[in-house]
């Protein structure tokens, strides 16, 4: 039985920041986990306000994040944090995540991970130095019917895979909300989100998705990138063909001006006996298609599912879970591996499956590749 409880320190995700709260959520849904402090804002009195509304004690609400980082690596270990959760725009990622690094504490980092490459190879090394543990929160691969699809292929359910097509449409920067909208203006400012827009945003995902349930890597990368929205600093649409190492093809397509859509990553990954379907906005349904025989209907909470599945599942058959639980299976694993550490045991298998420092590098490598290629004369980039 555990005695510990995992105590969080938040840095970023104050008052009506989306992705705080959903942190927040996600972290305390198995009970593991206690967020203690917090440096919510870069904005003192909002800090204090944000962390008065989460009923902080009031010396453990810091109005910066190195204030908080410092203080709390003095508090005794019974009292201190065991990790820090980033979730500030893409240009506050780096600094933090080595300071909290430097200072003994574990990370949750949003993605992508860094503004650049070279940030994230330093924070990668970072991690490698201090023994620490980095999970990236790539939400899309925690679900449990994507967790089913990775068994499929690594059970050759499908054979030798030949194509992967991955799609995320969105349609809410169809017009220059940026001027209005906090939640648009640093996904198009070039010195807050990085080099890439739409790609950096959720081309990321798809790509992460794509390499995860297949376990290949991409190879090379042929991209052509587009702004639609007049006056738009950074691309809101791409398209892009993928080689794999196992020499399969590939398509990935993500726009953030395909009006109407609201969040519709979608994958289909075929091989020489079937092909599998994962639609994100139908979560709890998988499709194995196969070539020559019926095809067959997963459906989350089943007993004949994998017990991998079954171990990032929390509700009976037919309740709908989603994003939320998705973003708390990747804290719970997180959770159960700092307190494996703390126990002095291992974690097993099932509990290591999150997102890791590796996974950032490859998402800001995915980013920098996808802009070469985009501006060169050549059909094929290497990745």
């Amino acid at each position: 039985m555990n005695s510990t409880k995992i105590r969080m320190g938040m840095i970023g995700g104050g008052k009506n920041a989306f992705i705080g709260a959903v942190h927040r959520m996600a972290a305390g849904m198995d009970g593991h986990i206690e967020l203690c402090c917090g440096a919510l804002s870069a904005d003192p009195h909002m800090a204090r306000e944000s962390g008065e509304l989460l009923y902080l004690p009031q010396d453990r609400i810091y109005t910066g994040y190195q204030e908080m980082i410092a203080q709390e690596s003095q508090l005794p270990a019974d009292k201190r944090i065991h990790f820090v959760s980033i979730v500030t725009p893409n240009f506050a990622h780096f600094e933090p995540a080595m300071m909290a690094l430097d200072h003994g504490f574990h990370v949750v980092l949003e993605k992508p991970m860094t503004l650049t490459l070279e940030e994230a190879r330093q924070l990668q090394l970072k991690v490698a130095e201090t023994g620490l543990l980095l999970c990236l929160t790539h939400t899309y691969s925690a679900y449990p019917m994507v967790k089913q699809a990775r068994q499929l292929v690594k059970e050759n359910k499908l054979g030798q895979i030949r194509k992967i097509m991955v799609e995320y449409p969105q349609g809410w920067l169809s017009t220059m909300i940026e001027t209005d909208v906090a939640l648009a203006a640093w996904r198009t400012d070039p010195q807050k989100s990085g080099k890439s827009g739409c790609m950096g945003d959720i081309g990321t995902h798809a790509a992460h998705l794509a390499e995860y349930i297949s376990g290949l890597k991409i190879q090379k990368i042929c991209a052509d990138l587009q702004t639609f929205v007049q006056g738009r600093r950074l691309e809101d649409d791409g398209n892009i063909l993928l080689r794999f190492d196992n020499g399969a093809s590939g398509v990935l397509s993500a726009s953030q001006v395909a009006a109407g859509e609201e969040n519709a990553l979608k994958i289909r990954i075929y091989g020489e006996k079937a092909g599998l379907e994962w639609n994100q906005q139908e979560p709890n349904t998988l499709l194995l298609k196969w070539l020559d025989a019926p095809a067959q209907i997963f459906r989350t909470g089943q007993s004949y599912l994998h017990p991998v599945t079954k171990h990032n599942t929390r509700l009976p058959a037919g309740h709908p879970e989603g994003y939320i639980e998705a973003f708390a299976n990747i804290y719970n694993n997180f959770a159960h591996t700092i307190l494996a550490s703390v126990n002095g045991t291992k974690a097993s298998e099932d509990q290591l499956d999150f997102p890791t420092a590796e996974d950032g590098v490859r998402g800001m490598k995915f980013i920098e590749t996808v802009i070469a290629s985009a501006q060169s004369d050549l059909k094929w980039t290497d990745f």
